[in-house]
């Protein structure tokens, strides 16, 4: 039998059709589904309309973490909604407060060898312990909870072979940094990311969960590390150790790229403004002024993080110009830091406490100041993601925040025992935590009416794509342009996920604030219009919002020069055909406002042939390519999926 790695096992045991050959279109059989209530709104919508009666997954949560701050009634009308949906299509329900939907599934239902799907771009993290978590778009996870296979193209598997150890100072949130530091946010596109060797002993689960969280910041279709017996002790812990397999790369298997780690010789790193890819030493900014240090977050969330950092203040007083926000990143996180006296420390040094959540991550409060520096132990600093829109938002360990909070620079950790004479605090796995189920609903599994406000509104209805099209170019964009760009975050924002008339307004709005007005007013002289942008179109967030919003005020669709994964997947599921330049360079020859007129639309798609755009009054012939799958035809040409099913 031909040897397998872990991650063509995971994919092998769940494949339902299709052949696991790279760039090949696959359908998975998914076992667990995760929704938050940023994205789950429109999920429970779609699954309204969808006339499910029940979910079909082995294991179904709706996770209340992002829209936490309660300023007017839409959040928790949001929230009571969902916890009666939850009731009504048998999910589990976790109250807001309870903790970030990772780190809670991680403690309360990740199980080695299952897939999980997820509508939050960090699911991924679940391959902490051995699953093949994917982050998608809430359609797809709507599909998946009805019983439908997740379509993918069949990643390629790169192997991360980690040898040595870490030194004091170094944690897991530098390898990761460093896995950004040699591919950027686009170095992982259509791969796998796969952890194996002997380093990895000296990795825990959480250490792990940070690794594979951040995965998604390369760009990677899902990241795994093997399940092994430091996976079996981390079930021990939480009760679960019944839930434990052994899985792991046969011997001699290989991969189809190849990288090496050397931990012993890391240095503490730390990502600059504005990409989680811009990462360099700590050392090389060392002595640039911070005005804000946020620790907590699902990219550094397990106990020895907070804990780390709470010894390290032990005993000190902040820098007296650095606001100090800590968010606890589980309610059971929380309990046990309380139990092992290492919140003391924490709130005795100034820290802000927060309540448990995705909130600063995603632009739900603590904004930082105008012109200054905010230290992060978060996963993502896209422009304007903050809250802030000229921010400045830096990315690193919760050893680098500590200093920083400290020192009041960006410092070196490593120089702490020379600066404040504070020695590196060695933590061990404690043998036994506390459990905390206390904030979980379990399905009922009756029939209960849908609880909607009066900011819930049904979504709206997509006509088929037309046959031929005249409409310009609204806008024109650059290289990276990420969801947070396309559909602002944020505590002004968030709360309108349910309300697609009003999200609309904030339509690519933290790359063009007029763009809202320019949209309304094309519609009294076009039936639409597209956007064109350079690489890695749509990065970051799997907030479906950003297709559906632009699609709600007119969007056809789009021309890039290449798409992120979870981008391009919504852009179909909304009908919006995401075209590609044939040739890259022709993305010079586009100018914002030109009008583009396409001819014979539906048939050419059908044929998957390559369309001609020609520019209006200049003559100019644009080639796009199109790379979709006989499947995402029909989805295109019905105007979406939630057409295509009601159809079928």
């Amino acid at each position: 039998m031909k040897t397998q790695n872990l991650s063509q096992k995971l994919i092998s045991a769940h494949l339902i059709s299709g052949k696991m050959n790279p760039g090949h279109e696959i359908a998975l059989k998914i076992d667990q589904v995760l929704l938050q209530d940023a994205t789950g709104t429109l999920v429970m919508l779609e699954l309204e309309a969808f006339k499910l009666k029940k979910s079909k997954a082995e294991i179904a949560v709706q996770y209340v973490d992002h829209n936490l701050l309660q300023t007017d009634y839409k959040n928790m009308d949001d929230h009571i909604f969902l916890q009666s949906a939850a009731a009504r299509f048998g999910f589990w329900f976790s109250k807001s407060g309870n903790g970030i939907s990772h780190v809670v599934h991680m403690e309360r239902f990740g199980k080695p060898g299952q897939t999980l799907l997820g509508s939050d771009s960090h699911t991924p993290a679940g391959g902490g312990i051995g699953m093949l978590a994917m982050g998608t778009g809430g359609l797809d996870v709507a599909l998946a909870s009805a019983g439908e296979p997740y379509y993918i193209k069949m990643p390629k598997i790169m192997g991360i072979k980690l040898i040595g150890k870490l030194p004091d100072w170094i944690s897991a949130k530098d390898i990761v940094l460093e896995m950004l530091r040699r591919y950027d946010v686009t170095g992982g596109r259509g791969y796998i990311l796969e952890y194996y060797g002997e380093g990895l002993k000296c990795l825990s689960a959480w250490d792990r969960h940070v690794i594979t969280n951040m995965g998604t910041e390369l760009g990677a279709t899902s990241s795994v590390f093997p399940s092994d017996e430091i996976t079996r002790e981390f079930l021990r812990r939480e009760g679960r150790e019944e839930d434990w397999v052994k899985l792991e790369a046969d011997e001699g298997a290989s991969y189809d790229h190849y990288e090496e780690i050397n931990l012993s010789e890391l240095e503490p790193l730390i990502a600059l403004p504005s990409s989680p890819g811009n990462v360099v030493p700590v050392r090389e900014v060392s002595g640039l002024k911070v005005a804000q240090v946020v620790v907590g977050s699902s990219a550094n969330p397990g106990l020895r993080d907070f804990w780390m950092v709470s010894q390290i203040l032990k005993g000190n007083v902040l820098s007296p110009h650095v606001s100090f926000d800590v968010n606890p990143s589980s309610r059971q996180v929380l309990e046990n830091l309380m139990e092992m006296k290492a919140l003391g420390p924490l709130v005795a040094a100034g820290a802000r406490l927060h309540q448990s959540g995705c909130m600063g991550c995603i632009g739900m409060g603590q904004a930082p100041a105008t012109n200054t520096i905010s230290l992060r132990t978060m996963p993502r600093n896209f422009p304007g993601r903050s809250g802030t829109l000229e921010d400045q938002v830096y990315l690193c360990s919760p050893e680098t925040a500590a200093a920083a909070a400290l020192m009041g620079e960006i410092t070196d950790p490593r120089e702490l025992k020379k600066l404040k004479n504070i020695s590196y605090p060695k933590w061990e796995e404690p043998t036994h935590i506390k459990i905390n189920n206390n904030m979980l609903i379990a399905p009922n599994g009756g029939s209960t009416e849908l609880l909607k406000g009066p900011n819930i509104k049904t979504l709206p209805d997509f006509e088929e794509l037309p046959d031929e099209m005249e409409i310009p170019v609204l806008l024109k964009m650059d290289d990276n342009i990420s969801t947070d760009g396309i559909l602002k975050a944020g505590a002004d924002v968030l709360p309108l996920r349910s309300n697609i008339p009003e999200i609309s307004k904030f339509a690519y709005y933290a790359i063009d604030q007029s763009f809202y007005d320019r949209a309304i007013e094309n519609q009294k002289n076009y039936k639409g219009f597209c956007v064109i942008a350079g690489e890695n179109y749509a990065q970051g967030s799997s907030r479906e919002h950003a297709a559906l919003a632009p699609k709600y005020l007119g969007q056809k669709f789009a021309i890039a020069k290449s798409y992120a994964r979870i981008g391009w997947q919504n852009l179909i599921n909304f009908g919006i055909v995401p075209f590609e330049f044939k040739n890259t360079d022709d993305w010079d020859k586009l100018e914002q406002g030109d009008v583009l007129r396409l001819e014979n639309i539906r048939e050419t798609i059908k044929n998957n042939d390559s369309i001609t755009a020609t520019v209006v009054g200049k003559g100019t012939k644009i080639q796009l390519a199109f790379n979709i799958s006989n499947r995402q035809v029909e989805i295109i040409l019905k105007g979406g999926v939630i057409n295509y099913i009601k159809q079928r």
